[in-house]
């Protein structure tokens, strides 16, 4: 990077970032201003670089963009230390514990789910369980990284991806012994299991939901709880239909693209987290 570049480049972190899909929509926004160069959002680090033209301040017109979309943005001053410990007046109490509860009610399903799954002999539920503990894991960073430095949340972060990516190749090879090896999963089941996660997922919520307007880990546990319902609602539709058409397949669909794109989000965390680390041993140096 040369100097004038390094000149050119805003640093902002992001609230309300959940997915990889989240990030894309976000450089999108951002690229689409005149004057902006480009735009790299790290769902690892919760962070955008954006980079404008010479001459060129499109600031304003870019933060509202973006803020316009429903995240919000918090610039990080020139000069700052990746490593400095921000701003945790928003760290009390009741949010340790709200935020404790989440993973416990996320994890400890989880694993229910998964002892479900396999009863029921359902590949969608062991999917709908990546989530729980995915959850889970996203909420304990959460809980632990209050006021890490960035290389230590890249850190934190490129394990977690490890972890999550490797449950999820873990279901997508499961599945695809499914295709091979036929079996009906129990549709009872399925939908039992499902409804008792939706009502994990809005009992997370509801723990949160004092803490909505909180930092970037918070909010984005909420919007997680939010869209992990709708996976949820999926498993619940599969095992109608698994029951209607007395065959595995819409089980085995919506495992695929349940697991599918946990994978995605695994990979995009990686990924992020190692320019991150990149990006912090560069500055060091």
């Amino acid at each position: 990077m040369t100097e004038t570049d390094a000149a050119e480049a805003v640093r902002y972190r992001v609230t309300g970032m959940d997915c990889s899909a989240c990030a894309a929509k976000i450089e999108a926004a951002a690229r689409s201003i005149a004057g902006v160069r480009d735009a790299k959002v790290s769902i690892a680090s919760q962070e955008m670089t954006l980079r404008t033209e010479n001459g060129t301040a499109p600031l304003p017109e870019v933060e509202r963009s973006i803020t316009g979309l429903g995240y919000r943005l918090a610039r990080v001053d020139e000069g700052e230390d990746d490593d400095k410990i921000p701003d945790l007046s928003h760290v009390t109490p009741a949010y340790k514990r709200a935020l404790w509860i989440v993973v416990l009610l996320n994890a400890g399903y989880g694993i229910v789910e998964i002892v479900g799954g396999f009863l029921a002999g359902s590949q969608s539920v062991k999917a709908d369980a990546l989530d729980f503990i995915g959850d889970g894991v996203i909420s304990f960073l959460g809980l632990m990284a209050v006021g890490w430095g960035l290389a230590a949340r890249a850190k934190a972060a490129l394990l977690q991806g490890i972890f999550l990516g490797v449950l999820g190749t873990g279901v997508l090879v499961g599945t695809a012994y499914r295709v091979l090896v036929q079996q009906q999963p129990e549709a009872e089941l399925m939908g039992i299991l499902a409804l008792v996660g939706l009502v994990v997922n809005v009992m997370a919520a509801v723990a949160l939901l004092p803490h909505r307007q909180g930092d970037a880990n918070v909010r984005a546990v909420w919007l997680f709880s939010r869209n992990d319902a709708i996976g949820n609602v999926a498993v619940i539709v599969a095992a109608v239909l698994v029951a209607w058409t007395q065959t595995p397949w819409p089980d085995l669909v919506v495992a695929v693209i349940i697991a599918a794109l946990f994978l995605q989000s695994s990979f995009s965390i990686i990924r992020d987290a190692r320019n991150d680390l990149s990006a912090t041993a560069s500055s060091s140096n």
